[in-house]
């Protein structure tokens, strides 16, 4: 029985680790005034009849805080590249020079500043949901295996290193978007 207890924390932990991984890639498309390639990470170029992220087709770079560079591996795809990025919808203008991209990044607005610490609350929000479905469902199986002949001692110990984890794993969610906030509101 010590082996399912086991299993059952370890397969929490697993799952709330893997809640704030998704936090993290999820804070890091949030754009915070300064240019970052991922910015462009959503961003699917047509190329030869399929979608292609645009990292498959050409370099990404920062030139500066605050532009962007994309250069084609295929100069021909200069005009498909720029059209993805505007199809993109995300507020960012291409000006294609006949042999790269360059995108200037505009800072932020405070109006704007605040819509991305609401969307990064959203994020933070939905990763603390996944983290309280890891503890329900270790708990769920903990119980099970207290009905099944576990000692609700043992049980009660396992619940117990259930929440630690919990409270260990929505404090580093909660850390995140405090760097994520400071970034973003810093002008």
């Amino acid at each position: 029985m010590d082996e399912e207890v086991k299993f059952a924390i370890d397969s929490a932990k697993e799952q709330m680790e893997g809640a704030i991984k998704h936090l993290e890639v999820e804070l890091q498309k949030v754009r915070a005034g300064k240019a970052s390639p991922m910015m462009l990470d959503s961003v699917v170029v047509a190329y030869y009849g399929t979608n292609q992220p645009l990292k498959n087709v050409a370099n990404v770079n920062t030139s500066d805080a605050r532009t962007l560079v994309v250069q084609p591996f295929e100069k021909q795809m200069l005009q498909d590249i720029e059209k993805a990025i505007i199809d993109a919808n995300l507020g960012l203008t291409p000006a294609n020079d006949g042999n790269l991209i360059r995108i200037n990044v505009p800072p932020l607005t405070e109006e704007r500043r605040k819509e991305l610490v609401k969307q990064s609350r959203t994020e933070l929000e939905h990763c603390k949901v996944s983290i309280r479905t890891a503890r329900k469902e270790a708990n769920d199986y903990i119980k099970d295996l207290v009905k099944k002949g576990l000692s609700e001692d043992l049980g009660k110990d396992a619940e117990n290193d259930v929440q630690e984890l919990t409270n260990t794993y929505t404090t580093k969610a909660d850390r995140h978007l405090e760097r994520k906030e400071s970034e973003i509101m810093t002008v």
